[in-house]
């Protein structure tokens, strides 16, 4: 009795203190996980975009005028040379009554200049013929040697000038008469004659087959030179137009593959950039952050069938492919983290964390590509945190 009442004992304090050493052993960290495992890996550059139609054209004012009401519609389909607007002669202004007395009074008064060129032409024929008279009688009377030559030629002199005064008369005749005529006109032409049909109108015609895009002026009313009118271009001939960070347009070449995603329609559409503008310009984000960005432009190379319902101005969601292959060894980025001067993780193996150092390739932000240093099917950390060291116990979400 004595003796089983020692091994109870014995085997009670061994089982409390069996407790005590559990309760007191540091528990394995939860941490969450990921694979390192095979799969195809792309590396792009994804930004919002715009198509637009590579050609356009904007119609603008020749000459200044009265535009007449375009009946074109946004929309419409126009074939080269087919007018596309006229426009009249700038119409006369109004005569109110302080201007029509002032119009009539310089009517008067041009008509009063034509009767008094009409006197001084009157007095010019008679003195013209009079000098001529004169010069003929003296020169019948040199041929009798009654006067001298000198006489003569005196004579003829004047018989020039006065020939000269009476074309001259005749001359301020026609002046006073065009003056009159003039002033007549600011009488004759006025605004209230609006509605009728202009006597000549200019018409501007479409340079090629094309589609209105846009109308700026639709309605009828007086235009200065080079005011635009209305756009026209092909909307089967668009380019998408994505403006970028200029870090990221650095990595872009023309050729590069673009995937155009989100446009609305059923399936992706497939694009090559064109160019990458050399210039780029200054952007307020919208947290006020100033970006330098910069236009590229890519053409489509998807079939018109596969987006025959885009148009000008459609939002796309441009993916530049920059790097892509089928078989790659890739884990989380957010495994990674820096050790010295290389990148490293911490594998779980046999329920501990291990550090391991790495070599990485090509990343997209969310997946790295492993070039040393794992193998496939090996389970590492996410997010590993300062709690997290070598050989420390862990246990996987």
């Amino acid at each position: 009795m004595k003796i089983n009442r020692t091994t109870t004992i014995i085997l009670f304090v061994a089982a409390l203190l069996a407790l005590l050493v559990w309760g007191f052993w540091p528990a394995p960290l939860l941490v969450e996980s990921g694979m390192a495992k095979r799969a195809p890996l792309r590396v792009t550059v994804e930004e919002e975009g715009q198509t637009r139609v590579k050609d356009r054209y904007v119609i603008s004012a020749p000459v200044a005028g009265y535009l007449q009401r375009i009946v074109l519609e946004v929309g419409d389909a126009v074939t080269q040379g087919q007018p596309l607007a006229r426009m009249e002669p700038l119409r006369p202004e109004v005569l109110d009554p302080r201007s029509r007395a002032r119009a009539e009074a310089q009517v008067a008064a041009a008509q009063a200049s034509i009767k008094r060129a009409e006197q001084q032409e009157s007095a010019a024929r008679a003195a013209a013929t009079y000098a001529r008279n004169d010069y003929a009688r003296k020169q019948q009377l040199e041929e009798k040697n009654l006067v001298s030559r000198e006489v003569v030629e005196q004579a003829a002199t004047h018989s020039r000038e006065a020939a000269a005064e009476l074309r001259s008369a005749g001359f301020a005749v026609e002046v006073a008469r065009h003056e009159l005529e003039a002033a007549k006109t600011a009488l004759q032409f006025s605004i209230t004659n609006n509605g009728e049909a202009a006597p000549e109108t200019v018409s501007i015609k479409a340079p090629i087959n094309s589609r209105v895009l846009q109308i700026h002026h639709k309605s009828e009313g007086v235009l200065v030179t080079g005011e635009p009118l209305l756009e026209i271009g092909d909307p089967a001939a668009l380019e998408i137009a994505v403006d970028v960070l200029s870090a990221d347009a650095v990595r872009i070449r023309p050729g590069t593959r673009v995937q155009l995603l989100r446009w609305g329609g059923p399936q992706a559409l497939d694009a090559v950039v064109r160019t990458v503008e050399p210039t780029g310009f200054t952007h307020i984000s919208a947290l006020g952050v100033e970006e330098q960005r910069v236009w590229v432009i890519a053409d489509l190379v998807s079939p018109r069938k596969h987006w025959e319902q885009l148009g000008d101005g459609y939002r796309v969601e441009a993916h530049f492919i920059l790097w892509e292959a089928e078989d790659v060894l890739q884990i989380p980025t957010s495994a990674l983290f820096r050790q010295d001067d290389s990148w490293a993780v911490f594998v779980i193996d046999a329920g501990k964390a291990r550090l391991t150092t790495v070599s990485t390739g090509h990343d997209n932000g969310l997946i790295t590509e492993v070039l040393d240093g794992l193998a496939e099917g090996t389970q590492v950390i996410l997010h590993p945190d300062d709690r997290i060291e070598d050989d420390v116990r862990v246990t996987a979400q």
